[in-house]
C-alpha cells in the first residue's frame, strides 16, 4: 500500500471505528488518550488483534487537555483513597484496577513529574529499551523535580518524534541563485516581510540562539550581547507569528518562508507540489511524543502496559508509523522513505546531533525569556 492510499483509508476509518465495541469478558481493560491523526488506525487494529488486552482509546483536541487528564485521574485516585481509608478496606468487594496510559509531549513531562501525574516505567518490562539510541534514553531519565538526571527513573517511552523546519516556495528563490538552508538564511536583505515564524518564544528566541552558535538550553540570555539586536532583525524580517495556519500565507504566495512543525509541514508538502522543506544545517529543536503512565491506580499492571508500548516499538510496526505518519519513530534514522530521510532526518545524522529538545528553564531565565519576548512583540 503506498503513502497516498493509506492516508486515503485512514480519513475513510471513522471515529466510532477506531475507538470499536470492548468486549470486557474478563480482559484486562487498558485505557489510553492520545491526539487525532498521530496513529493510524490500522496499527491500532492489527494491536486489537493480536492482545488479549480490551483497548480503550480517548481522543483528545490538544495536548493541554491529555495533561489535564492526567491531572483529573490523579485527583479522582487521590479521592477514592481517601474514602478507602475512612471507610476501611472492603474485602468483599475488591478495587477494579484500570491502567491508564497517555501520549504526552515532552515539554509537558516536567510538569507532570513535579505534580505526582506518572508512574515510572521499568527498564524489564520494555523489550527494546537497550536498542533505544542514547539520545531519546537519555530524554526520558528525570529526576523528581523533572530534570535530565542519569541516575533518574524512566518516566516515558518516546515512539515518534519531531522537528522545527523551514517551508519555503523554491520559486521565489530561482532568481536570487539561492535557497534557505540554516537559520541565517532569515536575516537575509530579500526575505524582508517575507517571513512567518512561530508564536512560540522558545522557538523564535531558541533559532536566533542557534544561529549565534548557542545552545537553545542557554542558562543566562544576558550573556549573549548582541541578541537583542539578531532578535530585533529578525523581527523586522517577520510579516507575522502564528502557531496555526502559519501555512496558508506561504501557500498564498504572501511569504517565502514559514517556520513551523515537522507535523504540519510535511503533509502540506504532500498536497502542495510548490512547496519544499529543509532541516537546518546548524540543528533545530526537537520534539517527542511518549507513552506515559499515569499514577492514577494504586496496582500498576505492568504486563499490559508494556504490551502496548512495546508494540509500537516493534521494527515492522516503527517502520509502519514513520512511513504513512508526519513523525518517525526513534527507532528509525536510515530505513525511512526518501521524503523523511530529505526533510525531516537531512539524510544527515550530523544535523541531529547539533538539535536540541527544549528542557526546562530556571526562573531567572525563564523571566529573561519572558522580558525579551515582551520587547520584541511590542514592535509589531
Amino acid at each position: 500500500m503506498d503513502r497516498r492510499s493509506f492516508l486515503q483509508t485512514l480519513s475513510a476509518v471513522t471515529l466510532s471505528q477506531l475507538l470499536g465495541a470492548c468486549q470486557q469478558n474478563n480482559r484486562t481493560v487498558l485505557e489510553v488518550n492520545l491526539l487525532p491523526k498521530t496513529l493510524p488506525p490500522q496499527l491500532i487494529g492489527k494491536f486489537r488483534s493480536k492482545s488479549q488486552l480490551s483497548v480503550q482509546i480517548g481522543l483528545k483536541s490538544s495536548s493541554q487537555d491529555i495533561f489535564s487528564q492526567l491531572q483529573q485521574w490523579h485527583s479522582q485516585q487521590q479521592t477514592q483513597d481517601a474514602t478507602k481509608t475512612s471507610r476501611g478496606a472492603d474485602q468483599s468487594s475488591p478495587p477494579v484496577f484500570v491502567p491508564k496510559l497517555a501520549s504526552l509531549g515532552d515539554y509537558w513531562l516536567p510538569s507532570a513529574i513535579q505534580q505526582n501525574l506518572l508512574h515510572p516505567l521499568s527498564v524489564e518490562d520494555l523489550a527494546r529499551w537497550s536498542a533505544l539510541p542514547p539520545l531519546w534514553q537519555n530524554l526520558v531519565r528525570r529526576d523528581r523535580t523533572g530534570n535530565l538526571s542519569d541516575q533518574g527513573d524512566i518516566w516515558g517511552a518516546p515512539y515518534r518524534w519531531g522537528a522545527t523546519l523551514m517551508a519555503y516556495r523554491p520559486d521565489k528563490f530561482r532568481d536570487l541563485g539561492w535557497e534557505p538552508r540554516n537559520w541565517s538564511d532569515l536575516w537575509r536583505p530579500e526575505l524582508r516581510g517575507r517571513i512567518s515564524l512561530l508564536d512560540q518564544p522558545r522557538e523564535v528566541i531558541g533559532l536566533t540562539l542557534k544561529k549565534l552558535n548557542q545552545s537553545y538550553n542557554l542558562e543566562n540570555l544576558d550573556s549573549v550581547s548582541e541578541l537583542s539586536q539578531e532578535l530585533e532583525a529578525l523581527h523586522r524580517q517577520a510579516l507575522f507569528y502564528g502557531s496555526t495556519q502559519y501555512l496558508e500565507s506561504l501557500i498564498l504566495e504572501d511569504t517565502w518562508v514559514a517556520v513551523g512543525w515537522s507535523t504540519d509541514i510535511l503533509p502540506a508538502i504532500d498536497q502542495e507540489p510548490d512547496l519544499q522543506a529543509v532541516f537546518p544545517e546548524s540543528g533545530t529543536a526537537l520534539w517527542a511524543d511518549l507513552w506515559v503512565q499515569s499514577q492514577a491506580q494504586s496496582k500498576p499492571e505492568p504486563a499490559a502496559v508494556s504490551e502496548w508500548i512495546n508494540f509500537w516499538w516493534e521494527e515492522t510496526v516503527a517502520a509502519n508509523l514513520s512511513q504513512f505518519t508526519s513523525a518517525s519513530s526513534p527507532f528509525l534514522s536510515s530505513n525511512l522513505t526518501e521524503k523523511a530521510q530529505s526533510y525531516l532526518l537531512a539524510a544527515n545524522s550530523e544535523r541531529i546531533d547539533r538539535s536540541e529538545f527544549l528542557l526546562p528553564l530556571a526562573p531567572t531565565t525563564r523571566k529573561q525569556y519572558e522580558k525579551l519576548w515582551q520587547t520584541l512583540r511590542a514592535g509589531l
